[in-house]
């Protein structure tokens, strides 16, 4: 089968950072899924493996964990999918990743694929929807549903991936008044379009701009980059016994003062739940079918910004070195081979 990875770590200007390459057809497991790969995104997961992580001597490593495509084959375990059915999913860090032609992955990560999207359209959006859904209702403990909730959050970094669908999560699902940071105009026009109530400039002091807002203290906030760079900022704008969630790796972070205004500081990885193999993995299969039902009935909207083409080694080095320069908007994805 048609696959796309590397074999050493490079920059994604080398010539052989991402290549084209024939693997053998993979064999799902009792509880696996075997999936034709329709159409893919990448995530910034996807380049800081490819930058740091050295497979075995002479084997590939395939990376992609947003994928849509159709179940050509089930495990002798598989209960929620049949052949045939369309699905979407962000699947296992610790497995090979979706930039092939066949993909296997444990069924619990799977949800059905939204009926009002096509392929590319819902590929754009399951690592980010369920990092998003776990940051806001389990992380940030924001109740699901519930319109009356006051208070406000924080969304540094708007327009990526994951703020895109966190905005509208919160907008559409919950009572909280919803402020996101953006830079530059088509940033900014964006998590407008996504439902933001109010946009700041994280470039600038994000104190003053929210006090200009009339909101001179948020009691969430989701920290989706440079976090370790925002901490002062986001030490003052932040409520007593307020929430601070965040996704990034900073080298270092400094929570101590926050312990003066009781703060919880957690981090969210959507990766945990199959990485430690936890009781509740089917949890993810939920949330995603959760999802397909809300954008299905007009809730929630794709985040694909930029179809790019099929699915190949130079298409891919393209949305690596775009993700890389943190100038993306919403999702850009490939489809077929």
């Amino acid at each position: 089968m048609k696959a796309v990875g590397y074999y050493t770590p490079q920059a994604i200007e080398a010539a052989e950072s991402l290549l084209d390459i024939e693997l053998p057809e993979p064999v799902p497991g009792p509880h696996d899924l075997l999936v034709k790969v329709e159409a893919i995104s990448i995530n910034p997961v996807d380049y800081k493996i490819r930058g740091g992580m050295t497979p075995p001597a002479g084997q590939a490593k395939v990376l992609g964990w947003d994928a849509a495509g159709v179940v050509k084959a089930v495990g002798s375990a598989v209960t929620s999918y049949k052949v045939g059915d369309a699905v979407y999913y962000a699947g296992a860090l610790d497995r090979p990743g979706a930039n092939s032609e066949l993909h296997v992955v444990d069924e619990r990560l799977v949800g059905r694929k939204p009926q009002s999207l096509s392929f590319a359209e819902a590929a754009a959006l399951p690592l980010t929807a369920i990092t998003a859904w776990e940051l806001l209702f389990e992380r940030l403990g924001v109740t699901y549903g519930d319109k009356q909730q006051t208070g406000s959050l924080l969304v540094i970094n708007g327009a990526g991936g994951v703020g895109s669908i966190l905005i509208q999560l919160a907008r559409r699902l919950t009572g909280l008044t919803v402020i996101a940071t953006a830079s530059r105009p088509e940033s900014i026009e964006w998590v407008k379009t996504m439902g933001a109530h109010h946009v700041i400039d994280h470039r600038q002091s994000m104190p003053e701009q929210l006090r200009a807002l009339g909101i001179p203290q948020v009691e969430y906030v989701a920290g989706l980059t440079a976090t370790d760079q925002h901490l002062p900022a986001i030490i003052e704008l932040i409520a007593p016994q307020g929430h601070l969630a965040l996704i990034d790796d900073p080298k270092q972070l400094d929570i101590v003062p926050f312990k003066r205004k009781s703060v919880t500081v957690a981090w969210e990885l959507m990766f945990t739940r199959s990485l430690y193999q936890t009781a509740d993995q089917i949890a993810q299969q939920r949330l995603l079918n959760a999802v397909s039902e809300l954008v299905d009935v007009g809730v929630l909207r794709t985040t694909l910004t930029a179809q790019d083409g099929p699915i190949n080694a130079a298409n891919l080095k393209r949305l690596h070195a775009l993700a890389e320069s943190g100038k993306a908007v919403g999702k850009h994805v490939l489809a077929g081979f």
